[in-house]
């Protein structure tokens, strides 16, 4: 009887099952197909992601760079919100597993301590009298503050070995170079349906000027994808100049060219910082004197050629680098009056506008407003506007105490291919701090994650020597 009912209720089962596929295909169309061959992947995915932390943290990696991107093609869905859910369930694997020991004690350090300061002051911005919006605060939180309250402490609890340091490396590497290639696609082939109709929703003006198109690749803009994409030149160009084997380092130097052509084709004049305070903080760094004339010599070189010659203005890409150097620049004049109505603004709002009320936030949540219309143009600009000047003299001091803190943790490194490593990590981060000046770059995807791993791997210099696993799986 039992065994009758069984057979019953299977072929029931199916039916309904079947209906619903139905009806689900017949609702969503072609999204619903896709859906059904989509959801094997993503429990397939899930699962991996589950069965370590950092599996979750290396797949936020990912998603924050392909995310914005991906979401140009399927508009309707919150793919923005996939990094913040794989962060999430780095918490959930570590909760759910026993057989992961989490060592708590990894979190008192300075560099949490000034994560956790710097978290309370944005919590604190929700009851700043000057903001608009609490739901804009949640929104823009995330940028200048949650994702490095999260990044920061998981990965230095669940992926602190050298082995993670390397993993991240290829990473950042396999994704520029997809990213290298796709921007070269857009130049040479040609647009897809959806980064035209990105284009034509407003983004035409920035992006095509005088003819040209600022290369943007599967970047949210064009000076993000130029700034990033110089992030990833420094990097490779330190590894290049490190004590690996003589192929490594070709493959080092063809990435870090490949990198900085897609950082020319980008468009972006405030990217050239990139490599500018990268190398000169490299140099510093590395106290090779020798080395630190040689580079001082070609960046020297460098800016007379923009500065003082006229050499390849043919050249749209060099002309408009070359722009970047010219005090009577257009763009630079606005920004400089901006920059003074900000001054005028904030002069009685030491604590600013409040979280979420400038930029793309701003003029979602708090449209007409003078914060909200008026272009902040530099990461720094923008947490003046939103935090005060309290916020910014904070900010600054962070960040000028983790890059401090990660140089003399560096020199504290034996192991000359480790160190090189580090180093690489370090003149990254010292070249997006200073390109931010001119672009809002710190806290956008996925050079924020870069940063907040980086800096975890700066502060654990010395106690990831013991566990050396070289980049190139040689002893």
């Amino acid at each position: 009887m039992e065994y009758a009912r069984t057979q019953l209720a299977f072929p029931i089962v199916a039916i309904l099952l079947s209906l619903l596929i139905s009806l689900w295909i017949v609702q969503a169309e072609l999204i619903g197909i896709a859906t059904l061959f989509a959801l094997p992947i993503g429990v397939g995915i899930g699962i991996f992601i589950l069965w370590n932390p950092n599996h979750a943290l290396y797949t936020a990696l990912v998603l924050a760079f392909v995310s914005i991107g991906a979401a140009r093609y399927i508009p309707n869905l919150p793919l923005g919100l996939t990094v913040d859910f794989a962060l999430v369930l780095v918490i959930l694997s570590a909760i759910f597993h026993n057989r992961i020991k989490t060592d708590f004690n990894r979190l008192k350090n300075p560099l949490m301590a000034v994560t956790l300061l710097w978290m309370a002051y944005n919590v604190a911005e929700i009851f700043n009298p000057e903001a608009r919006s609490v739901t804009a605060w949640v929104y823009a939180v995330r940028g200048t503050a949650l994702y490095m309250f999260l990044t920061v402490p998981l990965t230095l609890l669940y992926a602190n070995t050298e082995k993670d340091l390397n993993r991240m490396i290829k990473i950042i590497f396999t994704l520029s170079i997809l990213a290298s290639f796709w921007g070269l696609r857009q130049y040479y082939i040609g647009l897809d349906f959806a980064e035209n109709r990105w284009l034509d929703a407003g983004s035409r003006s920035t992006h095509v000027l005088f003819g040209n198109l600022r290369v943007f690749s599967f970047f949210s803009d064009a000076g993000q994808f130029g700034a990033g994409i110089a992030h990833s030149a420094m990097i490779a160009l330190v590894l290049a100049l490190g004590p690996f084997r003589v192929k490594q380092r070709l493959i080092f130097a063809t990435c870090a060219l490949l990198f900085f052509y897609l950082m020319i084709m980008s468009g972006t004049r405030g990217a050239l910082m990139v490599p500018v305070a990268g190398s000169l903080a490299y140099l510093f760094a590395s106290k090779n004197f020798k080395l630190m004339a040689i580079g001082l010599g070609a960046l020297s070189l460098v800016f007379i050629f923009l500065k003082f010659t006229s050499i390849g203005n043919e050249n749209y890409q060099i002309r408009r680098l070359r722009s970047a150097l010219d005090p009577n620049d257009a763009s630079l004049n606005v920004r400089l009056e901006n920059k003074a109505k900000f001054s005028a603004y904030l002069k009685n709002r030491p604590f600013g506008g409040g979280i979420g009320t400038s930029g793309f936030w701003g003029q979602r949540f708090s449209p007409g407003t003078f914060l909200a219309e008026t272009p902040n143009d530099s990461w720094f600009i923008k947490i003046w506007a939103e935090m005060g000047i309290v916020g910014l003299y904070l900010h600054i001091g962070i960040l000028a105490f983790i890059g401090l803190m990660g140089l003399l943790r560096i020199w504290q490194v034996k192991d000359p291919r480790l160190r090189q490593k580090l180093l690489a990590l370090f003149s990254g981060y010292v070249g997006i701090a200073a390109a931010s000046l001119g672009n809002p770059l710190l806290g956008q995807m996925p050079t924020g994650i870069i940063l907040y791993m980086s800096w975890a791997y700066l502060y654990l210099a010395p106690k990831l020597e013991p566990n050396a696993t070289k980049l190139d799986n040689h002893g």
